[in-house]
């Protein structure tokens, strides 16, 4: 019964993410939603990238970005949530570290931070603010680390990548 139990519920959550591609990088080893596309890295710190499609309505698609800085650079999980915090206004006014939904895990020996905000964007370096955007991020903590994932882009494009960003996160372990 226990082991019924168990090979559904791996089941399901491989159904909520569809199907996915395994992939290494930088000390990570984790899966990615078919969905996604691969796309050149824009930069030496930008590990991986991905192209997510947009949904119906939007104006343009959402990305998926892995960073990495060198092992134990780039900040732990307090300055990167204060900084992403700094790089979005919610539509109701409220603080965006109110306004944040953050979660706290361990994956495979992994400490996983994740942050979702949701309302106008601004980029860094600063340009003028995109409402309607939303963000999934997460500071992951580990030996060789830490690396940061951010899913951003139009709110509805990165709603319907929410599943696969949690299955992302589910599936991280570290390799060398």
């Amino acid at each position: 019964m226990l082991r019924t139990l168990l090979l559904v519920a791996v089941l399901a959550s491989a159904a909520l993410a569809g199907e996915t591609t395994r992939t290494e990088t930088v000390g990570l080893r984790f899966a990615v939603p078919a969905a996604w596309t691969r796309v050149p890295a824009s930069s030496e710190v930008r590990a991986a990238q991905w192209r997510l499609p947009r949904a119906t309505g939007d104006a343009e698609d959402g990305e998926a970005i892995l960073f990495f800085f060198g092992a134990g650079k780039g900040g732990g999980a307090a300055e990167n949530l204060e900084r992403w915090y700094g790089q979005y206004t919610p539509a109701d006014g409220r603080p965006a570290r109110d306004a944040a939904v953050v979660t706290k895990r361990t994956v495979h020996a992994l400490r996983v931070t994740s942050v979702d905000l949701a309302g106008a964007y601004r980029a860094t370096p600063p340009s003028a603010p995109k409402p309607g955007f939303r963000l999934l991020a997460a500071v992951i903590e580990g030996p060789g680390g830490p690396w940061f994932l951010k899913v951003f882009g139009p709110a509805a494009t990165v709603a319907a990548a929410k599943d696969g960003f949690e299955a992302v996160l589910a599936s991280l372990e570290a390799h060398r």
